[in-house]
């Protein structure tokens, strides 16, 4: 008999990709094709920190800069645009399509060290970079102690 383990820090990405699955179904059959265009996708998104910025690095493959927005609403970043179709094909059967078309809005609470003032954002090569610098006082400061 072989003993199975639950390993969550292995187990539970399968089990997430498993439920988005299922819901996805569970929309497509809820809604119509022409409602599901805001839910046909949304880019991936890597958040990072380093020692003085916040990092958001979005993947926007065919969506050109000028269709993408970045902005900062108090402690809320916000990126959202429109990837279009390239021309309408109605002369042509499609068997399949999986490509993904439309509008996409991604909001992020930023934390209190952000220096919203200094934010900056980058397009290059289908990936959207925006860095959020944290403010002075954040970043901390090392206090030497001495002997009294």
């Amino acid at each position: 008999m072989e003993l199975v383990r639950w390993r969550p820090k292995r187990n539970l990405p399968a089990v997430q990709d498993e439920l988005d699955r299922a819901f996805d179904r569970l929309l497509r059959n809820w809604m119509s094709p022409a409602s599901l265009s805001e839910f046909d996708w949304n880019p991936s998104v890597d958040i990072a920190e380093t020692e003085d910025s916040i990092v958001v690095t979005a993947e926007v493959p065919g969506v050109p800069m000028d269709d993408i927005d970045v902005s900062v609403d108090e402690n809320q970043l916000v990126i959202s645009g429109e990837k279009k179709q390239e021309d309408e094909q109605k002369e042509k059967s499609f068997y399949r399509m999986e490509r993904s078309y439309g509008s996409f809005k991604r909001i992020f609470t930023l934390p209190r060290s952000a220096d919203i003032n200094k934010v900056s954002a980058v397009h290059s090569d289908g990936v959207l970079t925006v860095t959020i610098p944290k403010a002075e006082v954040a970043r901390g400061k090392k206090i030497e102690v001495t002997t009294g």
